[in-house]
């Protein structure tokens, strides 16, 4: 797998991509180890091939015409104990009802994104962390270390790189066989709303449209009209580009074309923390010709907005580049109109999303690190109403959830309060949606999209 070609573009990638800056890298302590897990991942086979790559940049060139939407979500942080049939039924479960939801609601069509395969290095505010008077390194992701709070556990791990691609390899055969074994097809909705789910005001109301759904299967039958498209769904895989070792180890040339592609996921974004113009990550970013995202925050201004679309789409390529806001539901409001404006202005041909997630999270009394359902709701809200007062095609949204039952985020049509977030406080990093939170959220966006067509 280790081609002459691919070869080349490693060379290439090290040698510009490596000079420049790296913010959010860990600091591994282990050359020879780092090494021999780069020399590993560069002869594994693709996780992903580029022509997938291709297509959903197709489906997303759509979304920046206003033509379909994205509905992107899943861990915060993967785990490799994470990886169970299981696990991965449970989130691809809610990924599918969230979908049935919008795609029926709302009659559009809805790319669905998981944030799975991959998503297995987070960023970190601090370096460190510190408990009763111990500091070790932070927990940087399953990829770098363990989120045990020991020394040895913290100690970055090269050979983490390596468990993280057969974990990933691992999530998309599961992926793979449920989407291409019959649990997609549209005749399972009913049996994607089962346990806790089904009980909850949003599991009764999504009852009510699956048996809707079942009236308009049994009339396609009743006409002899059947499609393979009822029974499977494209699902596509995204994460964070942020552990270059990782990144650029399975960036291959794609055999069709000449063109290098990152074959660790079909879709990979740059988060807010290493979007340095002048950075590697932007550098590696601009090389690959995956579909982009970027986060953009609050401090985000309209010049930024345009440098960073020169660097990672110069062509104007449409599906190519997708700005994913994270601005908090006070704020949104404010800052995002000028960014959009800026956009249309200079005829960028990117889609927008909305990350609802990352600018609500704050510190309960108990001192978990949680979110109010109704803050994400309101930002949410608030995309919709800059994008519907611009003219503006709102075109996703992007949102750490699980499907479990887990109380991670308070508020909901189910409630969590505060006092109950210790009872499954499960992530290892950020809070996520359960599924009846995330079920209601769909819900909402639904009826966003309606008043908004």
């Amino acid at each position: 797998m280790n081609s002459p070609e691919d070869r080349a573009l490693y060379d290439e990638l090290t040698k510009t991509v490596g000079a420049l800056p790296a913010q959010q890298q860990p600091e591994w302590g282990d050359a020879a180890g780092v090494q021999d897990a780069i020399d590993q991942l560069r002869s594994m086979p693709p996780l992903v091939f580029a022509g997938e790559c291709d297509l959903l940049k197709e489906r997303l060139a759509a979304v920046a015409r206003g033509e379909a939407f994205v509905l992107q979500g899943g861990d915060c942080a993967e785990t490799f104990a994470g990886v169970s049939a299981d696990n991965v039924r449970n989130k691809l479960k809610t990924l599918l009802q969230m979908a049935i939801v919008l795609t029926y609601a709302a009659s559009v069509p809805v790319v669905k994104i998981g944030r799975l395969a991959g998503q297995y290095a987070k960023p970190r505010s601090k370096s460190t962390e510190t408990r009763d008077g111990v500091t070790l390194p932070a927990f940087r992701g399953d990829i770098v270390n363990d989120f045990e709070f020991t020394e040895s556990a913290r100690l970055p791990d090269p050979n983490r790189l390596v468990r993280a691609y057969h974990a990933s390899a691992a999530t998309l055969n599961l992926t793979r066989a449920f989407v291409g074994g019959g649990y997609a097809d549209l005749h399972q909705v009913h049996s994607w709303n089962t346990d806790f789910v089904r009980t909850s005001p949003a599991g009764q109301r999504y009852e009510r449209l699956a048996r809707r759904l079942d009236q308009a299967l049994a009339f396609m039958r009743a006409i002899e009209i059947d499609t393979e498209q009822l029974r499977t769904v494209e699902l596509y895989s995204s994460h964070e580009a942020l552990l270059l070792d990782y990144e650029m180890a399975l960036t291959r040339v794609d055999s069709r074309t000449g063109a290098p592609y990152d074959v660790s996921g079909h879709y990979v974004w740059i988060g807010e923390r290493t979007r340095q113009l002048d950075g590697a990550h932007l550098e590696f970013a601009s090389r690959i010709r995956n579909p982009i995202g970027v986060k953009v925050g609050p401090s985000t201004t309209p010049d930024d907005l345009l440098a960073l679309a020169n660097k990672l789409d110069p062509q104007r390529e449409p599906g190519r580049l997708t700005f994913v806001t994270r601005m908090g539901a006070g704020t949104i409001r404010d800052v995002l109109p000028a960014l959009i404006q800026k956009a249309t202005a200079d005829g960028l041909a990117a889609a927008w999303i909305c990350d609802p997630m990352h600018g609500n999270t704050y510190e309960a009394p108990s001192g978990h690190k949680t979110r109010r359902f109704d803050d994400v709701v309101d930002e949410v809200r608030g995309f919709f109403e800059v994008h519907r007062a611009l003219g503006t095609h709102p075109g996703g949204i992007h949102v750490e959830l699980t499907g479990d039952d887990v109380t991670e985020c308070v508020g909901g049509g189910d409630p969590i309060a505060e006092d109950g977030l210790g009872s499954r406080y499960e992530t290892v990093c950020d809070p996520r949606l359960n599924r009846t939170q995330s079920l209601e959220l769909a819900f909402l966006v639904a009826e966003l999209l309606e008043s908004a067509t």
